[in-house]
């Protein structure tokens, strides 16, 4: 039971942040119609700004790492924030519901921005240093004391956009416009201030990831690929524009990757993760959550 426990903790801990971070992608998705691909580069942006701005922190302040660490994801989460802005009405605006012009347009940010981080931040992997010390037990098993207050913030944000969508107006624009944008414009419900809205609240998704794992893993600037890949099998699984299915499907991948990365090896957990997918695509392309698209 103490193995089983143990898993079950890191399948929380991992899938809490991959489920932040897919959510932001699935609710672009469903209300732009649009596959942001540039998504996981506002996830890399947030989390290099963390590494390179807390040991500066640190220097001239001295303050507690956790302070400063708090200081800079705030920061950096308002920085990634307004570039989205600046890259919502400069560019893809024009590509509401253009499955194919979006396309392009997100891979070349992809590659834009990745050439600029490496210029700015240079290749060489950064270490965001330790927040907290020491362990906690969690459902019999053992996790860290930082690990598990990143994994509260995350499912806190996930909770927090969950009563968002259900419940708030906005919420409910949301998920009329990813319904039927044609039936939402007639009951008077404005689609580009609203897509608006989607892009930012999802690019804000991406960035509070990328600041939360920064603590945990060495931050480089291709971080964000590994995790896209990830988002994306998750949201097929889950469905694409289902905010619930994003949530299972995130749980699910973490899952596969906690249980078969420790009976086996994390390549068998990759494999494992395709052919999941491959299933899906074959069987029942709209996920688990998913509605048939029409």
């Amino acid at each position: 039971m103490g193995l089983i426990a143990q898993l079950l903790v890191n399948t929380l801990q991992i899938g809490a942040v991959y489920v932040l971070f897919s959510l932001g992608l699935t609710l672009v998705f469903g209300v732009m119609k649009v596959i942001n691909f540039a998504h996981g580069q506002f996830f890399t942006l947030a989390a290099l700004l963390i590494a390179a701005a807390m040991p500066e922190l640190t220097v001239r302040f001295a303050l507690p790492a956790w302070l400063d660490y708090f200081v800079c994801f705030a920061a950096a989460s308002l920085a990634v924030s307004a570039l989205a802005a600046v890259l919502y009405f400069g560019a893809f605006e024009r590509y509401l519901r253009d499955l194919i012009g979006s396309f392009i347009l997100s891979v070349g940010l992809l590659l834009l921005m990745e050439g600029i981080y490496l210029w700015v931040f240079s290749g060489a992997p950064r270490v965001v240093p330790k927040l907290l010390t020491g362990q906690v037990s969690v459902l019999g098993g053992s996790l860290e004391t930082q690990r598990l207050v990143i994994c509260g913030i995350a499912l806190a944000f996930t909770f927090g956009l969950y009563q968002l969508v259900q419940h708030s107006k906005l919420g409910k624009a949301l998920r009329a416009v990813a319904e039927d944008r044609e039936a939402a414009m007639l009951q008077g419900i404005r689609y580009r201030r609203i897509s608006f809205y989607g892009f930012m609240i999802g690019s804000a998704l991406a960035a509070i990831s990328g600041g939360l794992i920064a603590p945990l893993v060495a931050i480089s600037p291709s971080i964000g690929n590994d995790y896209l890949s990830k988002a994306f099998i998750i949201i097929i699984i889950g469905g694409l524009g289902s905010i619930p299915g994003a949530i299972l499907g995130g749980f699910l991948i973490a899952a596969i990757e906690s249980f078969a990365g420790y009976f086996f090896d994390l390549s068998y957990a990759t494999i494992a993760m395709f052919l999941l997918v491959m299933v899906f695509l074959l069987v029942r392309p709209q996920g688990l959550l998913g509605h048939a698209q029409r």
